[in-house]
């Protein structure tokens, strides 16, 4: 064998060693990489436990109640205004007074409305006289026509001269009792019974009867009304309870302190829905003897719609919305499990759970964010500690 075909020979040799000692390291390396990675898999971190706040369903009746905001309205508002042209010389009332139906509150210069008013009764007794004359006549004319000493022609027309005069005199009568009318709207009168509020105009100002703004306004402040909104689903219980006289009560309370101003009834409710809100309006009346309640105040008002017995009871942040339904989560030895429920009544503060839970569980009210079904929770605060069902 020659010297050159050895060295190929040797070459042959130690490519062949160094391709079965590469390739054993890659798939040692894989191997390796592959025994890691399953072990990460098999082996995942444990998550902390997720603190939460708990609290236990409980069995108790629940009162049905509609809550909303209304609008403090006077039974009878009115702006008093003159109804005729003049001086107003006087204001007989004083700002803020209780002032019954019919009581004098304002007086106008009458001296034109009584000229007028003396002009009408002597335009009136003239023609009165003149319609007497003219009758007196008629009844000689018609004597004198029976004995042929005058013509039918004169009689005729002295009955169309009284039936003239008749009519004038009627005319006269209508233009009296109009001016007595005027004369009468110089003394103004309140038309209901309530509280005035403050003047628009003092005396010695002239007054007409197409001012806008009026002399005062006299409000119903007892009784007064409330009218508030109430959605379209809750209404049907509310107008059966508002045949329900025990039912029907509605409390008026402060919006800022919660306290109770007054109690009331409803007594009507709108003919039509607010397309745009979805609820319908009502109003309720109160008798409001301490006037706590002020035209034009925004309220609270709650009413009573009925009650369920027996009602397994939640706080309402504990009911949790889902794409299925509602649900909560109940823990269980230190877990939680997510349990589909039913809700009956519900409001801003309580739910009525008719099916999925039973009481005694202990269900999750706060620390919604991490949790999942299955998860580990820690009990903070003074939260039931859910060892069982």
């Amino acid at each position: 064998m020659t010297d050159t075909a050895k060295l190929l020979q040797f070459v042959r040799a130690r490519r062949k060693s160094f391709l079965l000692v590469g390739g054993a390291g890659v798939v040692a390396l894989a191997a390796l990489a592959y025994s890691g990675t399953g072990r990460t898999q098999q082996q995942p971190p444990a998550q902390p436990p997720v603190p939460v706040r708990t609290v236990m369903a409980e069995r108790r009746d629940v009162r049905h109640e509609i809550e909303a905001v209304g609008t403090v309205e006077s039974l009878q508002e009115v702006v008093i205004r003159s109804q005729v042209d003049g001086v107003l010389t006087r204001l007989h009332f004083a700002e803020g007074d209780l002032v019954r139906r019919g009581q004098l509150l304002a007086t106008i210069d009458d001296r034109p409305q009584r000229a007028a008013f003396e002009a009408a009764q002597a335009q009136l007794a003239r023609d009165s006289a003149q319609l007497r004359a003219a009758e007196l006549d008629l009844a000689r004319y018609q004597s004198l026509v029976a004995r042929n000493a005058i013509s039918q022609q004169m009689v005729d027309q002295q009955r169309a001269q009284t039936e003239q005069l008749r009519a004038t005199v009627r005319l006269d009568s209508a233009n009296v009792e109009t001016a007595r009318v005027n004369l009468s709207y110089t003394r103004i009168v309140s038309p209901v019974s309530g509280r005035v509020g403050i003047r628009r105009v003092d005396a010695g100002n002239l007054v007409r009867t197409s001012d806008a703004d009026g002399i005062v306004s006299v409000a119903q402040v007892n009784p007064i009304s409330i009218v508030f909104p109430v959605p379209q689903v809750r209404l049907a219980d509310l107008r059966a309870s508002a045949r329900d006289a025990q039912g029907a009560v509605v409390e008026a309370r402060d919006r800022d302190g919660g306290g109770r101003l007054d109690t009331g009834r409803i007594t009507a409710f709108d003919n039509a829905f607010d397309a745009r809100t979805g609820t319908g309006r009502v109003r309720a009346q109160f008798a409001n003897g301490a006037e706590r309640l002020v035209p034009g105040a925004f309220v609270a008002v709650r009413m009573r719609t009925g009650v369920t017995p027996g009602a397994v009871v939640l706080p309402a942040v504990a009911v949790r919305p889902g794409v299925e339904g509602h649900f909560v989560y109940r823990v269980t030895n230190g877990a939680v499990q997510r349990v589909p429920v039913t809700l009956g009544y519900t409001n801003d503060e309580v739910a009525v759970v008719t099916r999925g839970i039973v009481p005694g569980n202990v269900i999750v009210r706060d620390g919604f964010s991490r949790l999942r079904d299955g998860a580990k929770v820690t009990v903070s605060g003074n939260g039931a500690a859910g060892t069982g069902q």
